[in-house]
């Protein structure tokens, strides 16, 4: 402000121009090629006039990612992503308050009644001994006589956020890449059919990777998110879910629906569990920041990653545990998100998102009591006869609620595991479009999932 000399006049004015060719730019375009097909290129404008394009060269070198992460400069920005994903998690839950499913329990279903659903996360298929896994990661689950591994189950996207949604809805996997859904979940079929419902989870309830998630826990009568440290070494382990899922069985509601939301084997694995479980060595356990791209720590990543179902097992053991001490028709289904590449063979791919065999294949079960199989002993046959049935994702609600006896006028009993009306339908990865998963190559050591035929156009 104190600036007398005439330069201020320039000063003002290069940084006028600056902002106005930045909103000029904003509004209209900047070419991002030299391209002689970008020369002369319009964007159409007011009133439908043609502006030209602005070349490349007065594309400001602006980073909103990482912008963000400079302080104190990118509070800003970090505000503006809180506001957004506060709306539109209003959005969504504005969207789906008025849905209903006139879902109503059968005369005959009057007995109490728990429903487990437990929701993994990031566990790969073939990484559990109940699946021929050669490490035994399953030791408490594979004595389980009234336990039913899934063996070919597959989820339509390997993102949390995208996926659980189309587990726990009817959303159809191929519109799993766009944002929001007017139908509530499973939750709200339940509570119309009297059930009392829980959502008790270990992962965050506000955050970029899971707020599509929240919205749909928001349905339960009880939300408890426990988990305070995120996903680095300060988080919570699984069994801190076990003390809430005590007390919700413990209520005196005749019918329960209890989902358990975990963190499962989520990067960094060696967080995932309590030293005592760290069996498999050289592990990742007590390495401070290891990165999951860096090839040289394959072993230990892979020990870690086996430590955690191991530890998943310990976690399932626990819940069956509890729903034993019942004396109540019971059930438990397990279905991870998605799951895990991990350096196969010649691969040098770790993590999820790479359009693999490996996260896509996922890992699930089913659980009964004694009192279950005394009253729905078909049922049981059913789920028996499809074990090694095709299954996604889009399964796991029809069948949570034939499992639990719950009709409503648009149920689709073929797509229930549970049913004799069961039949496979068309499995749709995001692999390069929606690929038919059982009309695919899986190639080389990372069994990427490549379609024969054309993949069908995504909507985002």
């Amino acid at each position: 402000m104190d600036w007398d000399d005439r330069s201020r006049w320039v000063a003002i004015g290069v940084l006028t121009s600056a902002v106005l060719l930045w909103g000029y730019g904003e509004k209209f375009g900047v070419s991002r090629s030299t391209s002689p097909d970008n020369a002369g290129k319009r964007s159409v404008g007011l009133f439908g006039f043609g502006f030209p394009v602005l070349p490349e060269w007065a594309l400001v070198p602006f980073s909103p990612e990482a912008f963000a992460r400079t302080w104190p400069f990118g509070i800003a920005l970090k505000a503006q992503d809180f506001w957004r994903e506060r709306r539109y998690l209003a959005d969504l839950a504005d969207r789906s308050a008025i849905f209903r499913f006139g879902a109503r329990a059968t005369d005959a279903e009057t007995s109490p009644q728990v429903v487990i659903m437990v929701i993994g996360e990031s566990s790969r298929y073939d990484r559990w001994r109940l699946n021929g896994y050669h490490r035994d990661t399953n030791p408490l689950l594979k004595q389980e006589g009234n336990l039913v591994s899934l063996s070919n189950v597959v989820t339509a996207v390997s993102a949390t956020r995208l996926s659980v949604p189309v587990l726990v809805s009817r959303k159809p996997a191929h519109q799993s890449l766009k944002a929001g859904f007017s139908e509530r979940s499973f939750l709200s079929a339940f509570k119309e059919a009297g059930f009392k419902t829980w959502w008790l989870s270990n992962q965050m309830s506000f955050g970029k990777f899971d707020t599509p998630v929240s919205v749909f826990a928001k349905e339960a009568d009880v939300t408890q998110f426990l988990n305070f440290g995120g996903f680095p070494g300060n988080a919570s382990h699984d069994g801190i879910l076990l003390a809430a899922l005590k007390a919700a069985l413990d209520d005196p509601s005749e019918k329960k629906l209890v989902v358990l939301h975990t963190l499962g084997s989520h990067w960094n694995y060696s967080h995932r569990y309590p030293k005592e479980f760290d069996k498999w060595q050289p592990s990742l356990y007590g390495v401070e920041n290891p990165a999951y791209t860096d090839i040289s720590i394959k072993i230990p990543l892979n020990n870690s990653y086996d430590n955690s179902i191991l530890y998943t097992d310990w976690f399932l053991s626990k819940v069956i545990s509890n729903l034993k001490a019942t004396r109540r028709r019971a059930t438990m289904m397990y279905v991870s998100d998605h799951g895990q590449t991990l350096y196969d063979g010649s691969c040098r791919l770790a993590f999820h998102g790479h359009n693999t065999q490996f996260d896509f294949h996922i890992p699930a079960l089913v659980w009964y009591s004694d009192q279950y199989l005394t009253v729905h002993p078909e049922k049981v046959r059913q789920l028996r006869k499809n074990k090694n049935a095709r299954l996604t994702t889009e399964n796991v609600f029809h069948s949570l609620l034939d499992m639990a006896e719950i009709r409503y006028d648009t149920e689709q009993l073929d797509r229930s595991v549970v049913n004799r009306k069961f039949r496979p339908h068309k499995r749709y990865v995001d692999s390069y479009g929606w690929t038919d998963y059982d009309n695919a190559t899986f190639k080389g050591d990372c069994c990427e999932v490549i379609g024969n035929g054309k993949p069908l156009a995504q909507e985002k």
